[in-house]
């Protein structure tokens, strides 16, 4: 089996474990909005939890969507250049983007890793027996991710291959 298949491989279950978890995580913080709506509004109550927890779904929407619009090559792009140039300078363009990119993301999972190590040792609650450290474990999860798809941009911007 050659190195790249075996890449590709495991970019295609990563990709899958990603929509898995992005739908159902989206399904749920839907489901459960509408559940307390109807409860504040027919029954007078609501679950107190709930409200936290949403945010925090609302966190985790927003890194995963991140990463599959990463993965998908459809994410926010601030870089004027590359509509203006072609061949060579556009690459060298795409190579400079992704070096920079993929630099702010590892330092972003470095310091959000840091963010996470503290929670831990702080033991704080975010809501019900959830500690805040569970539910802040996808921010650097999701920027390492995203900073190696950008690494990979840098290796697709240097040959002619897309990883």
């Amino acid at each position: 089996m050659r190195f790249s298949s075996l890449v590709f491989k495991c970019a295609k279950a990563v990709a899958t474990i990603e929509n898995v978890v992005l739908l159902a995580t989206f399904a749920s913080t839907l489901g459960l909005a509408i559940l307390q709506i109807l409860l504040r509004n027919f029954f007078d109550m609501g679950l107190i939890w709930l409200e936290s927890f949403l945010k925090m779904q609302v966190l985790w929407l927003a890194m995963l969507g991140a990463m599959v619009a990463t993965r998908e090559r459809q994410h926010i792009r601030i870089d004027l250049l590359s509509r203006f140039t072609t061949g060579m300078t556009a690459r060298l363009c795409e190579l400079v983007v992704s070096v920079f990119a993929s630099g702010v993301c590892a330092i972003g999972a470095y310091a959000c890793f840091t963010l996470v190590q503290f929670e831990y040792e702080d033991q704080m609650i975010a809501f019900g027996i959830v500690p805040v450290w569970v539910c802040q474990v996808i921010l650097p999860i999701g920027f390492a991710v995203m900073a190696v798809r950008f690494a990979l941009g840098i290796a697709s911007s240097l040959t002619d291959e897309r990883v």
